[in-house]
């Protein structure tokens, strides 16, 4: 009678892959308990753990008030959440016309949007820089937010045109025999059926946009103020905020402040990731 026994191969896979997983998790754990430590204690026993007794909490405080956290944080969440919408809206807006619809120019205009993909977005900071000099959005919240939508459109036009190519057109030819207008349509038929992907599409650009950095450093780098200034140029500030020298402490309190609302929205619909992943690699 044959058994299944795990295999030397597999073995040797799973060793491998749980050496990954505490090779890419402890920095993670040191940074997090380390931001509860004085700096003494950091130079002195880098990897021990902080006495309960002798938690730092302050260090927090000082990267949120002195570091000027609670701007910067505010305006990452306005930021990112005004992107995201924009980019989820727009581009299931403009999935649903390039998939649903025939036109003899759409599949060139697809591949334009595809294009986005392909090139670095870094190729085009200089005319976007004079772009927004000229409308007067440089070193705004409102030019970042139209910078990240433009940047983002790309990848949700092709993901959710593959939603949208997959649903049957019976549906909708349904609903518009049900008196439905276009709008109609789309909006209470076939939008809510392309969950799975709208869902894939914001949590992946909500993690984009939230640890973005290039365009926000070359675009409010110029804010001398700060009031358009993000999380990840909060934390170049940490340096200033502690008299020119490194305050490793409150510097890894600034650091747990940017990764755990990303640690939160991951676990919380990391469920979601897998399912709109998986019926996106058998829609498309």
């Amino acid at each position: 009678m044959k058994t299944n026994r795990p295999s030397l191969s597999s073995g040797l896979i799973l060793t491998v892959l749980l050496g990954y997983a505490a090779w890419v998790v402890f920095p993670m754990i040191w940074v997090a308990y380390s931001s509860l430590k004085a700096d003494a204690a950091i130079f002195h026993d880098a990897f021990a753990l902080p006495h309960l007794g002798e938690l730092h909490t302050e260090n927090y405080t000082h990267a949120w008030h002195e570091a000027r956290f609670g701007d910067y944080f505010f305006n990452s969440v306005l930021v990112t959440t005004l992107s995201v919408a924009l980019i989820v809206m727009l581009g299931a807006m403009a999935a649903y016309a390039l998939a649903r619809f025939y036109h003899p120019l759409g599949k060139i205009v697809f591949w334009l949007f595809l294009a986005g993909l392909m090139l670095p977005a870094q190729l085009a900071v200089v005319p976007l820089f004079f772009e927004l000099r000229a409308l007067g959005l440089l070193n705004s919240r409102a030019g970042l937010i139209l910078v990240y939508t433009a940047n983002g459109l790309p990848f949700a036009i092709f993901i959710l045109a593959g939603f949208f190519r997959s649903l049957p057109r019976s549906l909708y030819e349904a609903a518009v025999i049900d008196g439905c207008s276009e709008w109609a349509a789309f909006w209470r038929v076939l939008l809510p059926l392309a969950k799975p992907g709208l869902v894939t599409v914001a949590i992946f650009q909500f993690i984009g946009v939230w640890k973005e950095y290039f365009f926000a450093f070359m675009l409010t780098g110029g804010d001398m103020d700060g009031a358009a200034r993000t999380l990840p140029l909060g934390l170049a500030n940490l340096s200033i905020a502690a008299q020119y020298k490194t305050d490793y402490g409150m510097l890894f309190a600034g650091i747990m402040l940017v990764t755990i609302p990303l640690l939160l929205i991951y676990v919380a619909l990391q469920r979601h990731i897998v399912k709109g992943v998986a019926a996106g690699a058998l829609k498309g």
